[in-house]
C-alpha cells in the first residue's frame, strides 16, 4: 500500500520469451505484476500463454528501446532460447537506452559425460562438412531456418523432427519430416534413433530436460552427435532458472510469504 492507503502500483515487466522457461515465469508472475509476453512469431501454433501476447519484431535494439519506454516497463527479462543471441543483444542494449532494469534466464549448457560421442561445431555448414562424402543416415535436431546448408550434402539421408511443417521442404531426395512437440523422453527418442536407422545427430545446445531425450539415447546407442557451440551473449544480471530469475526480480516465493 502506498502512504495515502492505495496500493501499489502493479509493476510493469516485458519477457521475451518462446521457452517454457519464459511461459513458467508469466504465469508465475501474473497475479502479482503486469505481464507481457513477448513472442518472436516463428511457431505458427504457440502453446497457449496465460497472460497478454505481443508477436513480432520490435525493430531492433531502438525500437525495443522505445517500447520501453512508451509502455512504461518497468523490468524486461531476456527468457529467449539459448542460440538466440541477436534478441538478447537487442534486449541488453534496449534496456540501456530505455534506462529499465533487465534481467536474463540463462539455461546451463548440457555436459559431456563418459560415453558421449560429441564434436563441438560452429554452426549447421561446418557439420555438413564434418558428415563426409559417405552416405549416412542423419537427424536434423534444429529449427527450420537452419536446415538449408545440409542441401550441400544430398547425399546423406535426413530425417527433420519440427513443431511446424518445413516450407519448402529441403532440396535433398532422401529427407523426412515429423510433426512434434516436445518434450521428448529418452525411450521414445532411442526407439525413433533405432527405427530410423540414425548413425548421426546434429543438434545445438540448448539445455534443459525437454529435448535431453535425444542426447541420452545417443550415448546409450553409441551414435555421434554434432553438437553446434554456443554464441557468445551480452553481460547482464542473469540466473540459471525460474526460481532465481524470481528472486532477482524480487517476487521470491519465501519472500512473498514473509510479507517482505
Amino acid at each position: 500500500m502506498t502512504g495515502n492507503g492505495t496500493p501499489h502500483p502493479m509493476k510493469r515487466i516485458l519477457i521475451l520469451g518462446g521457452t517454457t522457461e519464459a511461459r513458467q515465469l508469466a504465469g508465475k508472475l501474473a497475479g502479482h505484476s503486469d505481464v507481457t509476453l513477448s513472442l518472436a512469431g516463428r511457431t505458427e501454433n504457440p502453446v497457449a500463454q496465460g497472460v497478454p501476447v505481443r508477436t513480432g519484431g520490435f525493430g531492433g535494439a531502438e525500437g525495443l528501446a522505445t517500447y520501453l519506454r512508451d509502455n512504461r516497463i518497468d523490468l524486461l527479462i531476456d527468457a529467449t532460447h539459448p542460440y538466440a543471441a541477436r534478441i538478447s543483444a537487442n534486449a541488453a542494449r534496449a534496456a540501456q537506452l530505455g534506462g529499465v532494469p533487465a534481467i536474463a534466464l540463462r539455461r546451463p549448457a548440457w555436459k559431456r559425460v563418459p560415453g558421449d560421442r560429441w564434436t563441438s561445431v560452429d554452426g549447421p555448414a561446418q557439420a555438413v562438412g564434418l558428415l563426409g562424402s559417405t552416405p549416412r543416415s542423419v537427424f536434423l535436431a534444429l529449427g527450420r531456418q537452419e536446415l538449408a546448408p545440409f542441401e550441400a550434402a544430398p547425399q546423406h539421408a535426413y530425417l527433420v523432427r519440427s513443431v511446424d511443417p518445413v516450407e519448402p521442404p529441403l532440396g535433398v531426395p532422401n529427407a523426412t519430416y515429423i510433426l512434434a512437440r516436445g518434450p521428448f523422453s529418452e525411450a521414445d527418442d532411442r526407439a525413433l534413433l533405432e527405427a530410423r536407422g540414425i548413425d548421426a545427430i546434429v543438434a545445438k545446445n540448448s539445455g534443459g530436460q525437454a529435448t535431453y531425450g535425444k542426447i541420452a539415447a545417443a550415448r546409450t546407442l553409441g551414435i555421434e552427435v554434432f553438437m553446434i557451440r554456443r554464441p557468445p551473449l551480452p553481460d547482464m544480471q542473469s540466473g540459471p532458472s525460474v526460481e532465481e530469475v524470481l528472486r532477482l526480480a524480487g517476487h521470491a516465493p519465501d519472500t512473498e510469504k514473509r510479507g517482505v
